[in-house]
């Protein structure tokens, strides 16, 4: 039986993701099996995951996922003795309108799994007012059971004094208080944090993190919070369709952002992917029957792209007789041209009309349902495909046949509505799941 908790805050920015890392990392050098999760559509988090405890992490999502995929996926941790579900934004943030077990939110996943909440809290420029907020956030949903608080970037000891006597007036526990420490700040760009497979120094900086944390923080207290679980029979698998039997995957640091559990859902429905890197100069495999790529950070290596004639070509002769499919990233290399940060424009691969631009940056961030005008690699017409889009990235021209007719969470339609020509497909949004 595992120990399950949720890891959540008031806000982003405040210092989940280093607490979950350092928790799983200082329980793993305890001699415990720790396992994972995130909430909600992050595609970098669970590579840090597996990073500090070294088993796979995958997303957990209550507006994109059913119940019973949520059960499944969470399954992996009944071996674990501790299972740490990290959040995504603040504990209740999420998208107004009820997707197809939630909104997204944190509180969400907390609720249906049963797991208590320990809360990230940044006092800095407050005192008294922090316990407020988090006296808030604990009354604020039935259902919801906040086990306790730990502190980040405290000011002072008068200042952690200060907070501490408020909190335990409002009958809350503090596990600890961290201090400001350089050190272990994970350096960020304009996606999120720099990939794990970026950071050669990623273990010391975990192992640091562990160490600050364990120096602070009672281990043994937030491990007694936690919940008894034991995962609930999961109803259904994955609800995954491979794009193909045999998947050429574009995979380097240029095309990186793929979620998980659909790299999983792949093998397990029995297809096997190939992985390439377009950065190398590396073609498609020429005995796929599918070629998938990824988004990632494609406009800091566009000029290489560009350059790379051998995989320009070969993704060219690949398109003329397979179906080849671009998410975001992988959907702009798959265009005509790509402008840079700088306006240098870039010849792409020249599948699709498509033409983007990093120049005037303009963030889109956002929960995708898509109705499919056209098939696409594993897919029919009139599939409606949920998902998440979050670039910078503006389109010049998207000429091309529409792929879908795509709406928000709220339901607005929108104008990235991925382009289809011949047997290459393209969409802005990351693929999370399918209605069923």
């Amino acid at each position: 039986m595992a120990a399950g908790l949720v890891i959540s805050a008031s806000a982003s920015g405040v210092g989940k993701t280093t607490l979950t890392l350092a928790l799983a990392r200082a329980w793993r050098n305890r001699g415990l099996n720790v396992q994972c999760f995130k909430s909600g559509p992050d595609y970098i988090d669970p590579a840090f995951h597996a990073a500090a405890t070294g088993r796979a992490s995958v997303n957990v999502d209550s507006w994109a996922m059913d119940r019973g995929t949520v059960a499944h996926l969470v399954s992996r941790g009944v071996d674990a003795d501790v299972v740490l579900a990290e959040g995504s934004m603040g504990l209740f943030d999420g998208v107004a309108a009820r997707g197809v077990s939630g909104t997204g939110a944190t509180a969400d996943i907390a609720e249906m799994l049963g797991w208590p909440v320990v809360l990230v809290i940044d006092p800095s420029g407050q005192a008294q007012t922090a316990a407020a907020i988090a006296a808030g956030l604990r009354d604020y949903r039935k259902g919801v059971h906040l086990a306790g608080v730990v502190l980040n970037r405290v000011a002072s000891p008068r200042h952690e004094a200060l907070v501490r006597r408020a909190l335990n007036d409002a009958g809350i526990a503090v596990f600890g208080a961290l201090p400001r420490h350089a050190e272990i700040s994970l350096p960020k760009r304009h996606l999120g944090l720099v990939q794990a497979e970026e950071q050669a120094e990623i273990d010391k900086l975990i192992d640091e993190a562990a160490r600050f944390v364990a120096e602070h923080v009672d281990l043994e207290a937030v491990l007694r919070s936690a919940a008894n679980w034991t995962p609930e029979p999961a109803a259904n698998g994955l609800n995954v369709t491979p794009p193909g039997q045999r998947i050429a995957l574009a995979r380097d640091a240029a095309f990186s952002f793929v979620y998980p559990h659909m790299l999983e859902g792949w093998r397990a429905a029995g297809a096997e992917i190939v992985p390439f890197s377009p950065l190398a100069d590396e073609a498609p495999d020429a005995s796929a029957d599918v070629c998938w790529l990824p988004g990632g950070y494609p406009e800091l290596h566009a000029g290489r792209i560009a350059a790379n004639v051998r995989f320009r070509s070969g993704l060219q002769a690949f398109a003329e007789t397979r179906p080849v499919h671009g998410e975001c990233g992988g959907y702009m290399v798959l265009g005509a041209v790509l402008t840079d940060a700088d306006g240098i424009s870039h010849e792409m691969a020249g599948l699709l009309g498509l033409e983007t631009s990093f120049a005037k940056r303009r963030m889109h961030l956002g929960y995708r349902l898509a109705e499919l005008a056209a098939p696409m690699p594993g897919h029919r017409i009139g599939a409606r495909l949920r998902g998440h889009e979050f670039h910078y990235s503006t389109i010049l021209t998207q000429p091309d046949t529409p792929l879908a007719v795509v709406h928000d969470a709220t339901g607005a339609v929108i104008a990235e509505t991925g382009s289809r020509r011949g047997q290459v497909t393209g969409t802005f949004f990351h693929l999370i799941a399918e209605d069923r």
